[in-house]
């Protein structure tokens, strides 16, 4: 059965049997009322016949009375009570009293066929008014529960569009929402808000899947190429070995370093991988700060506040220490490959709004607004010779992996300032 038939139906029995108990109270208190009507009539009958003679004994008397067409008196001189209590014997109702002289009781009843038959026409009458208000009720009530669905109609039409691939699909507002109906709608529309996110999430997960793979398809290409060309040559007899080994060992090496960043790029979206402990950002910022000296005594580096003066602030944080150097030195080796030789470099250290700051700042030829929107991409290159296009998204992963952020503020001619939010401890 359809829920609309299941609902009229039990509506239909829950109506029948409310009749059924009204009518059989009525039905009872009007035969009890009635009954009542008699027995003060016996009663009053048997006051009158304790002083009748014996010979009236058996005698019908069939003038009408109030429910009465039928009275019969006995004597007896083997009844000994109660007395002026009325009783059933059968289809007759009877009272005893007795006898005025003493000689024994007299008993007056009384048919109850004008009370069986009063019963009889009530049952008829509530009978038949009950099966007329059950018809008409149950043709109003089919219209009734038909409109009464016709929001599930237009949920069940919303969601078979749906189930038909139209996630624009929203189940209309069709009542309050303090109703079941109203929320009803509103949870499934949030369902389906969650579901269409959770399907462009998907769709746009397997676009950057596909250009991550031809990304990473083009990278590799492009050494193992190089070796293979490498390596035709020597066997047609065109370089020597030691150029061809040379080459090889770099281009190994490209690739030893591709492999290292993608496979710490996909254990970065693994939880547990950091190894975090107490520290401070001031200590891998003065050993980058050595570094950047030992590495390249010609080039300018400073090691100063976040106000480019004064020395460097506290910067207390709960972070892994190896990975934080890491990104230290991907920020500082990117400012020395993209900036001239003897471009000042500048490394802050501080804290801003409980935010353990860190900054790498240079003075070279800066960064286009959309330059700077794509810089940390993964495979985004600035220049075609810019490496692998992996660092700053290296940089980017693991501050988010410490639960910080990590901006660019740059304009073309104007330098770059990189700065690392980290949450302090």
């Amino acid at each position: 059965m359809s829920l609309r038939a299941r609902l009229l139906a039990i509506c239909l029995v829950l109506l029948t049997a409310g009749l059924l108990v009204s009518d059989a109270v009525a039905v009872g208190y009007l035969r009890g009322h009635l009954v009542d009507r008699v027995d003060s009539q016996l009663r009053l009958l048997s006051a009158v016949a304790r002083i009748a003679p014996p010979g009236l004994s058996g005698e019908v008397f069939t003038d009408r009375l109030d429910m009465v067409s039928e009275v019969r008196i006995e004597f007896s001189t083997a009844y000994a009570g109660p007395f002026d209590t009325p009783y059933d014997n059968g289809d007759r109702r009877v009272v005893w009293a007795p006898r005025a002289d003493g000689t024994g009781s007299v008993g007056v009843s009384a048919r109850l066929d004008e009370v069986d038959g009063a019963v009889r026409r009530m049952w008829l009458v509530t009978g038949g008014t009950a099966l007329l208000v059950l018809a008409v009720l149950a043709v109003a009530g089919r219209f009734a529960v038909h409109a009464g669905l016709r929001p599930l109609r237009r949920i069940e039409s919303t969601a078979a569009a749906i189930a038909g691939g139209d996630l624009s699909h929203r189940v209309p507002v069709l009542a309050p929402p303090r109703t079941e109906v109203g929320r009803l709608a509103a949870s499934l529309n949030v369902m389906l808000e969650q579901l269409a996110a959770a399907f462009d999430a998907r769709a746009r997960s397997e676009e950057r899947m596909r250009a991550f793979l031809g990304d990473v398809s083009h990278e590799l290409r492009t050494p193992l190429f190089g070796i293979r060309g490498f390596t035709e040559l020597y066997r047609m007899g065109g370089v020597d070995i030691d150029r061809t080994i040379t080459h090889i060992r770099r281009e190994t090496s490209r690739l030893a370093g591709l492999a290292e960043d993608l496979l710490l790029l996909t254990r970065l979206e693994e939880p547990g991988v950091l190894q975090v402990s107490p520290m401070d950002l001031r200590t891998v910022a003065a050993d980058a700060y050595l570094e950047v000296r030992a590495l390249d005594p010609s080039r300018p580096v400073t090691l100063t506040g976040l106000a480019s003066e004064g020395a460097p602030g506290s910067a207390p944080v709960i972070g892994d220490e190896s990975r934080l150097r890491q990104v230290v030195t991907n920020l500082i080796g990117n400012a020395v490959t993209h900036t001239p030789a003897g471009t000042p470099v500048r490394i802050g250290v501080g804290a801003v709004d409980g935010f353990a700051v860190l900054e790498v700042a240079d003075s070279g030829p800066g960064l286009s607004p959309a330059q700077a929107a794509r810089v940390f991409e993964r495979f985004y290159r600035v220049t075609p010779a810019g490496g692998t296009g992996l660092g700053l998204s290296i940089v980017r992963s693991l501050v988010e992996a410490h639960g910080g952020e990590v901006t660019v503020r740059s304009a073309p001619g104007q330098g770059a300032v990189f700065r690392v939010s980290l949450p302090r401890n």
